[in-house]
C-alpha cells in the first residue's frame, strides 16, 4: 500500500502532467552545466530519501508546466530568509526542527509538519535545531528555472542577485 504523504505528491505531481510549458533549457548550476528537457511523463522517486539525501540549499527535482518539486537542506541556524511569492507553496519538514514565521505569525515546525503558504504571504523558514532541516516545497506554478541547484545560500542569493 502506497503510504498517504505519497499518494498526495502524486496527485500534486499529477496536476502538472499537461502539456508542458518550459522550452529546453541549459541551466548553469554550482560548477556545472545541465541541458534539460520538459518532462512529458512526470516524476517518481521516493520522496523522503531524495529530501534526506540532500545535500544543497535548493535543488529543483521536477518542474511540470503547474507544479515544481524542490527539496531543500537548511544548516542549523540558517533560514530560508524573508520571502514572498506569487504563487502558492506546500512544505514538508522530513528531519529536524523549525520555526516557522508566516504572515506575522510564528510556529514551531519539526519532522512530519506540512504547512501551505498561499501566494503573497510573507514567510521565512528558520532552521532552530542542531541538524540539517530537511524538506521538501512544491510551487504552483513553478518559481525556479527547471534543474536549479543552488549548493549553498550564497549561491542562491547570487542568483537571486542577478536575475532580480
Amino acid at each position: 500500500m502506497i503510504p498517504i504523504k505519497k499518494t498526495i505528491l502524486a496527485v500534486l505531481l499529477a496536476a502538472s502532467l499537461g502539456q508542458v510549458a518550459w522550452a529546453k533549457t541549459t541551466v548553469a548550476t554550482h560548477s556545472r552545466k545541465q541541458t534539460l528537457a520538459p518532462s512529458q511523463s512526470g516524476y517518481v522517486t521516493d520522496i523522503d530519501q531524495a529530501t534526506r539525501e540532500n545535500h544543497a540549499f535548493r535543488k529543483v527535482l521536477y518542474t511540470g508546466s503547474h507544479s515544481q518539486l524542490v527539496v531543500m537542506s537548511l544548516k542549523p541556524g540558517e533560514e530560508i530568509g524573508k520571502e514572498t511569492h506569487q504563487v502558492d507553496q506546500f512544505f514538508r519538514i522530513e528531519q529536524g526542527n523549525a520555526r516557522l514565521k508566516m504572515d506575522g505569525k510564528e510556529y514551531h515546525v519539526a519532522k512530519n509538519s506540512a504547512f501551505i503558504v498561499p501566494a503573497g504571504t510573507e514567510h521565512n523558514v528558520i532552521n532552530t535545531g542542531h541538524e540539517d532541516l530537511k524538506l521538501y516545497t512544491i510551487y504552483s506554478p513553478p518559481q525556479h528555472p527547471p534543474g536549479t541547484i543552488h549548493e549553498t545560500k550564497a549561491d542562491a542569493l547570487k542568483e537571486k542577485t542577478r536575475h532580480g
